[in-house]
């Protein structure tokens, strides 16, 4: 119940408005209790909050059954009518989100495939003709014959995928008679030892837990390093037996499976690689090397016992360290032979290199800094600047192990502790292209580190459902064209008539790769209109458009399957049905979709400004879609449908996506990989944070996202999603220092205390990567963490405007009240 009610908060407070200087109900600031016409009155303060939100029914996924969202779920027919819309035509998808969205159970027989090119999936969309038992495709038009297998279909019985209700459904791949039965999840330890003895003993303690939360037939490994590679023979169990690597000299693959033993020809000594019996190559590839396994790779069952000694035995790195130097680490080696190692061992199959790393590369491939402390790690400024001079040599040397990681189908994630950077920037394009999970924090012993790696092992409710080696595949009506996506994802080079000109991430392609997908994970499909002559035709004009998208993927159980959702949107004239097109605006994707387009933007584009390029889109959609007078600003309005949309560029312009100030290169490639693969809800919390209250005076509330929410006798409960912030009024605070809420005659007074703590709890526990807690007071040094994200209404110029016992920022930054004049006057000009 508890869990339902704060999904419920989060949800009437998403569709508050965050500027407070515009309407705020009179009870909290009377000088700006003017209604402003950008808002709807469906957005009215004083229906949500006074509204006791535990009676209110529970909200629909927002997300819909199919987890499919459009920035528009009408389309224009033409480029010109797509181009005034200013915000792209775009659809997220999460491919694999869980199996209880599902209107069947997956179905135990191969799908029907429309002739090629097209290849689409049989669907509910499709015309069948049960005499003839022949079905149309809705995508082609081209007309298919049921299989034998399918003799029996009849307007009574029809196969599940032709049900209205399962515009999504799963097949069961079963494999060739003979084949091998699916190898278990493959886990590869990488651990930096270059850290102070306190931080190992918090990585022992963390290994420890999640050795015992692995299924015991699941394959582990284990790599640690410090000025040079450590590869721990875990097969040969009667004493610790290691294959060292230089940590200063780049080795290539085939180096490393030699010193192995698992090249071709072998080593003097040791056994050549050699095939199961019966087993058949992936791509040319074996797929089991049974030397390999059972040296390096063994099932949790039969080397527990020897992790659990190799663990009490680590030690930190114990090569001396200069005075005035860095430690010696190379990340980058350490890596390439734990890719080499998959690449020989277990190729084709799931598997997974989880790095713990403490520090900074200063040794070998992959440097980001050199080990003189003089040298500073790389800022923003010096990127800007070209100012890094181990930058573009790093990103080049992770770009050739992210293509040697997709080849194999493996997935590099990252949990980096440290108060330093460690070069995730760098790192970015290896974890983002193999669909890696990433994780920042600043110490192995936080809790952010500690139950985020707890949480990629657990099962039950709290599991993450990790899969692996997935393709995810477009089809589409003739007249639409795929531009690209943005994405944990790698594009598969399938170029045909369905790709556009324009690219906008991985583009020119409509099949991509995903190494690393599970429940969470999001993908942005950026797609172009390019309608054919024929289309254009009276008599030719099909009123409605169809997307299939098709995921294979290996399911955390070990069978392959194959998911395919297909949707259905209308055409409508743009030039002349405007009506249509605004009711089928979705601003929340909308925001999300421009949040990760300005992104990749910025990463791309020298000299790129997105500010700049956000307030010009803003006006230019307000100008297209607002009902007003010519050059008069107060006749100014909006359709509810938009009435969210600035204040969510508002926030956007002033989030971590678009100033970098004050976050290190680290942080930002963190901050932006997780806006690109997380769900359209997790997302908006991103770009605009919640904010509930809790008072004495009336149950717990959504309030504006404004410095005026603040009061000395109120609770406020922030979910920045990295973040989520437990601010007490000076009131409040003051009442707890004096310990009332021991008293019994102050029970009520510590329920109030104690409800934001289980909201907060309900909020962390169903997030990944875990939010970091921040539990502060009204005036005190953390209290920024709060007053970062707020409207700044009242500033240090407008001290005499502020409520009794409010609060006041300290910045220029200018507010949603000023924001929205200065847009108003904008976009009605001549």
């Amino acid at each position: 119940m508890l869990q339902t009610r704060t999904k419920r908060r989060r949800e009437q407070n998403r569709k508050q408005p965050a500027g407070a200087a515009l309407h705020l109900p009179p009870l909290l600031s009377p000088l700006r209790s003017t209604r402003s016409p950008l808002l709807s009155d469906s957005c009215s303060p004083r229906s949500i909050m006074a509204a006791d939100p535990s009676a209110a029914a529970a909200p629909a996924d927002p997300d819909g059954p199919d987890a499919v969202r459009f920035t528009w779920n009408a389309w224009p027919r033409s480029k010109v009518e797509a181009s005034r819309c200013v915000v792209p035509l775009a659809v997220a998808i999460s491919p694999v989100r869980s199996p209880e969205s599902l209107a069947s159970p997956p179905l135990p027989y191969p799908p029907l495939r429309c002739k090629p090119p097209c290849s689409a999936l049989l669907n509910p969309f499709a015309r069948v003709d049960f005499a003839a038992k022949i079905w149309i495709c809705p995508l082609c038009f081209s007309r298919n014959h049921f299989p034998p297998h399918y003799a029996g279909i009849s307007e009574n019985n029809v196969p599940a995928e032709l049900f209205t209700q399962c515009s999504t459904v799963e097949y069961l791949v079963a494999g060739p008679p003979g084949s091998p039965a699916p190898l278990p999840p493959v886990f590869l330890f990488v651990i930096d030892t270059c850290v102070i003895e306190e931080e190992l003993e918090y990585v022992k303690l963390s290994m420890r837990k999640a050795v015992a939360l692995l299924p015991e037939h699941a394959l582990v490994g284990l790599v640690t390093f410090g000025t040079q590679v450590h590869l721990h023979e875990l097969g040969f169990s009667e004493l610790s037996k290691i294959y060292v690597f230089r940590g200063s000299k780049e080795i290539s693959k085939e180096q490393i499976l030699d010193q192995l033993g698992l090249s071709g020809g072998g080593r003097p000594g040791f056994p050549k690689m050699t095939q199961q019996p019966g087993v058949q190559q992936v791509n040319g590839m074996h797929p089991l090397v049974t030397t390999g396994v059972n040296r390096f790779l063994l099932p949790v069952s039969e080397c527990e016992c020897t992790l659990s000694t190799l663990l009490d035995e680590l030690q930190p790195d114990q090569w001396p360290v200069e005075a005035g130097n860095r430690a010696i680490r190379c990340t980058g080696v350490a890596l390439n032979v734990a890719a080499g190692l998959l690449g020989a061992c277990v190729p084709g199959t799931g598997a997974r290199i989880i790095a713990l790393l403490g520090g900074p590369c200063t040794e070998g491939p992959g440097v980001i800094v050199s080990k003189d402390l003089s040298e500073p790690v790389r800022s923003h400024k010096d990127l800007d600047k070209d100012a890094a001079p181990h930058f573009q040599k790093a990103v080049k040397f992770y770009d050739g192990l992210a293509k040697q990681l997709v080849s194999q189908g493996h997935v590099l994630d990252v949990f980096a502790s440290a108060l330093d950077q460690v070069g995730l920037a760098e790192m970015k394009l290896a974890i983002e292209r193999t669909g890696g999970l990433v994780v920042l924090s600043e110490s192995f012993g936080h809790s952010v580190f500690k139950d985020s790696f707890k949480r990629i092992f657990e099962g039950g409710e709290h599991s993450l459902g990790l899969s692996f080696n997935g393709t995810f595949e477009i089809n589409c009506s003739k007249d639409i064209k795929v531009q690209g996506v943005i994405g944990p994802c790698t594009s598969l080079e399938k170029k045909g008539a369905l790709c556009a000109d324009t690219i906008v991430g991985q583009g020119n392609t409509t099949a991509w790769k995903m190494c690393g997908l599970d429940r969470n994970t999001s993908l942005t499909v950026f797609f172009d209109v390019s309608p054919s002559e024929r289309s254009g035709q009276p008599g030719h004009q099909n009123p409605d458009l169809y997307i299939q998208f098709v995921t294979s993927y290996q399911h955390p159980e070990g069978q392959m399957r194959i998911r395919a959702t297909t949707v259905s949107r209308k055409w409508v004239d743009g030039s002349t049905n405007t009506e249509e097109l605004v009711e089928g605006f979705d601003q929340e994707t909308a925001a999300v979709v421009l949040a990760r387009y300005i992104s990749l933007k910025m990463e791309i584009e020298e000299e790129f400004d997105a500010t700049r390029w956000l307030d010009r889109s803003l006006i230019r959609l307000c100008s297209r879609f607002g009902d007003y007078r010519k050059d008069d600003p107060s006749s100014f309005s909006l359709h509810s449908n938009f009435s969210l949309f600035p204040q969510f560029m508002f926030n956007l312009r002033r989030s971590q996506f678009v100033q970098v100030f004050n976050n290190s290169p680290d942080e930002t490639a963190y901050f932006r990989m997780l806006l690109n693969r997380e769900s359209i809800t997790n997302s908006v919390a991103m770009i605009q944070p919640s904010l509930i209250s809790f008072s004495f005076d009336s149950p717990p509330s959504p309030v504006f996202l404004d410095v005026a929410s603040i009061a000395v006798d109120r609770i406020l409960l922030l979910d920045a999603y990295f973040s989520v912030v437990i601010f007490h009024g000076m009131t409040i605070a003051q009442w707890r220092n004096m310990c009332y809420q021991n008293q019994p005659e102050h029970q009520q007074f510590a329920q109030l205390l104690q409800a934001p703590q289980e909201e907060a709890q309900v909020i962390i526990n169903g997030r990944f990567p875990v939010p970091r807690l921040v539990v502060c007071d009204q005036h005190g040094s953390q209290a920024r963490f709060l007053l970062a994200k707020l409207n700044p209404s009242a500033t240090y110029n407008s001290a005499h405007d502020v409520p009794p016992g409010s609060d006041i920022i300290f910045t220029d930054d200018v507010s949603f009240q000023v924001f929205c004049e200065h847009l108003q006057r904008l976009a009605v000009q001549s």
